[in-house]
């Protein structure tokens, strides 16, 4: 059957109201072409010479779907677009965007410090969803190193200290797949390893060094702080920008991490997880405590994204796999994370229906619950 005909089978998943449970604010200013191109891509770098962002799954699927939204053909070529939505300002086109994506609820990651992005409160008045706050881990302890907190402070009071500032969070994340990649010592360090390694940080750091969390021992400190705070616990796996390497970033390493914290019953999430998507389908078929998602993938996957979600459908128990869309800055990846999740399911889905493998109604199950139900379940206890 033609992929439009299948995805016709399921319409009820355009209504479903997500939750987007890994997320970053939308711009809060202004952003010229190449600004705005900038975030069309995982680089640091600037592009080749002579081509352009737009020339990619991303870039195109911006161009189809984000067009008709902002009052144009689909299609529309890349300057006639950057005109239009300067044209329309960031608070429309933040309204617009977010309002169409039938986001219902955004679990917004905080720590990106620096950046002109919309808060969890603003966020929810842009889009009139609801909104929380996931707290990364690592940026709150250079917060507290910013602040001036001596060693032994840090290793004895941070527990004390993340309990407060997460009273109200929804749950924590790790970028130690950024930092140090996922083959760490699954084991606690001990008291006096922390304190030596605070120690070694924070001078480094009052004497002109990096403000930059990057200590084993302190990230995997923080790691198990965590763990014993008892909130979800979201870590960066797979795909990224380049201060990550690609293949220190495979969900599987966490696999001796993942056994020693089972007693403690958090649910761990492996975000975005691609290329290695299959791996982490499999650690959360085989652990309780783990789920997953392919957020950022999707998004930059465009016309491709319903084979990588084809494959997590694989192995993965359906009730450990969530939606998100990790957009990080323009509104148009906000509304394309959730648009090419739902285009993505209904011709996956509507495939299993059509050929007689699965029924219509255990399809439009299983899509609310990766849309919403499991992360109501993890996040709401």
């Amino acid at each position: 059957m033609e992929a439009g005909v299948e995805a016709l089978a399921l319409a009820e998943i355009e209504e479903l109201r997500l939750v987007d449970h890994h997320v970053h604010g939308a711009l809060a200013e202004p952003a010229d072409r190449s600004g705005f191109e900038s975030f069309l891509t995982e680089s640091d770098r600037p592009a080749a010479v002579g081509t352009s962002r737009f020339d990619s799954q991303l870039g195109f699927a911006v161009r189809r779907w984000c067009a008709p939204v902002l009052g144009l053909e689909p299609h529309t070529g890349p300057g006639p677009y950057c005109a239009r939505r300067a044209a329309l300002g960031t608070e429309e086109v933040n309204r617009r965007l977010l309002t169409a994506s039938g986001i219902g609820r955004f679990l917004v990651d905080t720590g990106i410090l620096g950046a002109p992005v919309l808060g969890p409160s603003a966020m929810a008045a842009a889009s009139g969803a609801r909104a929380g706050e996931i707290l990364r881990l690592e940026s709150f302890a250079e917060g507290l190193a910013a602040d001036g907190i001596g060693a032994a402070a840090f290793a004895r009071r941070f527990p004390e200290l993340l309990a407060e500032r997460s009273a109200a969070a929804a749950g924590l994340k790790s970028i130690i797949a950024y930092r140090h990649g996922l083959a760490f010592d699954p084991d606690p360090p001990a008291g006096h390893e922390v304190v030596r390694a605070a120690g070694n940080w924070l001078r480094a750091r009052d004497n002109g060094g990096t403000a930059r969390l990057a200590d084993p021992v302190l990230l995997r400190f923080l790691l198990w702080c965590g763990v014993e705070r008892g909130l979800p616990l979201q870590l960066h796996t797979g795909f990224g920008d380049p201060d990550l390497r690609l293949r220190r970033c495979d969900p599987a390493l966490l696999t001796d991490w993942l056994e020693r914290i089972e007693r403690y019953r958090v649910d761990v999430v492996l975000l975005h997880c691609y290329p290695f998507h299959r791996n982490a389908g499999f650690l959360a078929q085989v652990y309780p405590h783990v789920y997953l998602d392919t957020g950022l993938a999707l998004t930059h996957l465009g016309a491709r994204a319903a084979t990588v979600l084809a494959e997590s459908l694989e192995l993965a128990p359906f009730g450990k796999l969530l939606f998100s869309s990790d957009a990080f800055g323009p509104a148009e990846l906000h509304y394309l994370g959730a648009l090419l999740w739902r285009r993505a399911m209904r011709r996956v889905l509507g495939g299993f229906v059509t050929e007689g493998s699965w029924s219509r109604a255990d399809a439009l199950r299983v899509a609310r619950m990766i849309g919403a139900e499991n992360a109501q379940r993890i996040y709401d206890r």
